[in-house]
């Protein structure tokens, strides 16, 4: 199971929205976060998040093989298709946004609803060059036992290596 509370208190105008939520694990096995400091401006990393057809790029668990061009997410609500390397097809919907600072959304088959687990970017400024890059597995709605293992088997490395990767690449442009 997994809490939010949010960072700013009680009373924030900003308080009702995910992205300023500060997570706290109650079930951590099924909660999977890495971050890194990455030397790169945050709208540089934010756009190959929110860039659907860049994703295969860093992504540290080899689960991405493409997704086509054209789908840069804008709003909560989006919904975007990627595939597997495994060939399947995937419609993930967007279910936080930030621009510039965070995105999460929920992977379904095509013409499905979620199945219940959230990938999450969180990108926060460090200094004037670096910026902060947490990525976030949640897997606590995830209900299809079928799908467990393969849930297990995304690790706070894989996650560590796909923001490593990311960072990678937002230093190069």
């Amino acid at each position: 199971m997994l809490a939010m509370r949010s960072r700013f208190g009680r009373g924030s105008a900003r308080s009702d929205r995910l992205c300023d939520a500060e997570w706290v694990v109650l079930d951590g096995h099924r909660v999977v976060s890495a971050s890194r400091r990455v030397q790169a401006g945050r709208d540089t990393v934010f756009e190959l998040v929110a860039d659907p057809s860049q994703h295969a790029r860093w992504d540290g668990n080899g689960n991405l093989a493409g997704a086509p061009v054209g789908q840069r997410v804008t709003s909560v609500g989006d919904v975007f298709v990627v595939t597997l390397t495994a060939g399947s097809v995937r419609e993930n919907h967007v279910v936080e946004f930030e621009e510039g600072r965070c995105i999460a959304w929920m992977p379904a088959e095509p013409g499905g609803v979620p199945i219940g687990h959230v990938w999450r970017w969180q990108i926060d400024d460090v200094d004037s060059a670096d910026v902060m890059v947490t990525h976030t597995y949640d897997w606590s709605n995830l209900h299809d036992e079928a799908r467990h293992d393969r849930a297990r088997w995304t690790t706070s490395e894989r996650l560590a290596a796909s923001i490593d990767r990311l960072g990678a690449l937002a230093q190069r442009r």
